[in-house]
């Protein structure tokens, strides 16, 4: 499979040039004034997939500070034919180091969802409420279903390319159509829970939020399977979550859950299991 590229999906919103006075603290990149969410962390998975696929070309073009900044200047020449509302930003990244792109509207988004102080849960329903948290407002609702077949992990569930045949087949047979507030999580051969077809999941679990374990680099007898999304690195990092294990028989119908990706942000869901 020669023609796959790397890709990852940017959200461009002039609202993120507002985070720094906000009193959003511990933000990353956004705490700088950019109108692109956790800019760095979607290069550094690129740059991790490239270095996977020894990708020379693609490496060089977007390592160090100098790719960083190249990666930057690359979207700020896109974003001048957008508007000034919400995008998303399909960036892809070709073997030979081309940056490629295709653009499509977002909705708003509450900036708490975008940068939690943390993910309430039943437990800590009264200290949702409080006074100046930044809290992920639950709403809208998606509803998250159980993928019906399992699908086995690879370089390709791990790494985020233009090969997503896994997901759409996964979407298909939880009857997804786009636009729809649905999200299927994926199982891996072991039974546990992978990822979700969009989305990283994240679960109640003795009194934390966890995610799935995905090692940093793909090695296939570690880890779920998952993709290395970027809100779940920005959400482990800041201690809000930690990974462990989620077996799929461990789910319960109508429990809580959250998924998080770079377009939206912690989106609050609910499993549906029938």
């Amino acid at each position: 499979m020669d023609d796959f590229r790397i890709f990852t999906s940017i959200r461009y919103d002039p609202a993120l040039l507002k985070v720094p006075e906000l009193g959003y603290a511990n933000t990353g990149w956004n705490q700088n004034y950019s109108p692109f969410y956790m800019l760095d962390l979607h290069r550094d998975r690129m740059l991790r997939a490239a270095v996977y696929w020894q990708w020379s070309a693609a490496v060089a073009a977007i390592s160090g500070e100098e790719g960083l900044g190249n990666l930057e200047r690359f979207l700020q020449s896109i974003v001048s034919e957008v508007g000034s509302g919400p995008h998303r930003i399909m960036l892809s990244l070709a073997q030979d180091g081309t940056l490629d792109y295709q653009t499509s509207p977002l909705p708003e988004t509450h900036l708490n969802n975008l940068y939690p102080e943390y993910l309430p849960s039943l437990d800590r329903e009264d200290s949702a409420q409080g006074g100046g948290d930044k809290v992920p407002i639950k709403d809208p609702i998606y509803d998250i279903f159980l993928d019906s077949q399992k699908t086995s992990k690879s370089e390709f569930t791990h790494y985020k390319t233009t090969f997503r045949d896994m997901y759409n087949d996964a979407r298909r047979r939880a009857q997804i159509n786009l636009g729809d507030r649905k999200e299927v999580l994926l199982v891996n051969d072991d039974g546990h829970i992978m990822e979700g077809s969009i989305s990283t999941p994240y679960f109640w679990r003795d009194g934390k939020w966890v995610t799935p374990p995905i090692p940093t680099q793909y090695r296939a007898s570690e880890g779920s399977g998952g993709n290395d999304g970027t809100t779940r690195r920005w959400a482990l990092e800041r201690n809000l979550v930690v990974e462990q294990v989620v077996p799929a028989e461990s789910l319960v119908d109508g429990e809580e859950c959250w998924i998080s990706n770079g377009l939206r942000g912690f989106i609050f869901g609910r499993i549906k299991l029938h």
